[in-house]
């Protein structure tokens, strides 16, 4: 009895967890919306690989949290470089 009580629970948790997904999922953004979006997570990945290329040579070095400080610096000004490149 306990086993079909928990079963059930669970199933029920499972269902309604597959139905809520897909309309959380319905973002719909306007053209300047969208670009902005992908500025932004642009600058993001630039920092963001630039941060662990720098803890990969800080680690080399010995200092892994320096090095991430210094390589996300370096994502920075080389983000800012390539939006400003074409002006």
């Amino acid at each position: 009895m306990r086993k079909q009580i928990i079963t059930g629970i669970i199933s029920t948790g499972l269902l309604f967890g597959t139905t809520v997904a897909p309309a959380a999922a319905a973002v719909v953004r306007t053209p300047a919306q969208q670009a902005k979006h992908r500025r932004h997570m642009k600058t993001a990945k630039r920092v963001g690989v630039g941060a662990v290329g720098g803890a990969v040579g800080g680690a080399i070095l010995g200092h892994p949290l320096a090095g991430a400080a210094v390589g996300a610096g370096a994502g920075a000004v080389y983000d800012h470089h390539k939006k400003k490149e074409g002006k």
